[in-house]
């Protein structure tokens, strides 16, 4: 069963600002309103791109939100230790509630400064994720919220950071500390379609055809 959110006004005012956003790089906006209108923008950016260009087009919607004096100044003045780790994860349980739905924070294992494994309270759980549940799209998972998500905080933040969803109960587990590996290296990359939640899924494709195009 479809999970039902009931938004409440700093929930609706961050879909409309991210929605305007993302209009303004698919080059219209959505006919549809709240929550389904920011995927059908999605949806939108999608089309006639390749996979790199998807992930491009995201990049520059999360630029854009946040001031370059300020990702400066974040990047100058705040290393990736414990705590500011710590701090982004707590404050991203909080702030984006609205985007992925109810997340927990967890303890994981990171590689700290000396090169030893630390554990700390940098780790995300996602219950269910809102943004996949809503999409039910493979590559928009991975190229619309992963690959940029990971890529825009470890250059623009300078904050490692992992995102792993899980296809079968569509969690999703985010880990701020822990370096991305290579996308050709994890499971997600063999992901195939989910067949009966997207809408433009390729059933006899052995992978997500979006996450592969060229």
């Amino acid at each position: 069963m479809k999970t039902v959110y009931k938004d409440n006004w700093f929930d609706r005012a961050f879909i409309w600002l991210f929605s305007e956003k993302m209009a303004q790089v698919a080059g219209q906006k959505s006919e549809l309103a709240g929550y389904e209108g920011l995927v059908d923008l999605s949806v939108q950016i999608m089309r006639g791109r390749n996979a790199k260009q998807q992930q491009e087009a995201l990049a520059t919607v999360l630029r854009s939100l946040i001031p370059s004096f300020v990702l400066l100044g974040i990047r100058t003045l705040f290393n990736p230790t414990k705590r500011i780790l710590e701090w982004n994860a707590w404050f991203a349980s909080r702030m984006f509630t609205w985007l992925v739905g109810p997340c927990d924070l967890t303890e994981v294992e990171v590689v700290g400064e000396n090169g030893q494994l630390r554990t700390q309270r940098s780790g995300l759980h996602i219950q269910k994720c809102r943004y996949l549940e809503e999409s039910g799209c493979v590559g928009m998972c991975v190229n619309m919220c992963k690959l940029p998500t990971q890529d825009f905080f470890a250059k623009e933040f300078g904050f490692p950071l992992t995102l792993t969803p899980n296809f079968e109960d569509m969690s999703c587990e985010m880990v701020f500390g822990h370096p991305a590996p290579p996308i050709e290296e994890e499971a997600v990359y063999n992901q195939p379609c989910l067949v009966g939640e997207c809408q433009i899924a390729q059933p006899k494709a052995p992978a997500c055809p979006q996450m592969r195009s060229n």
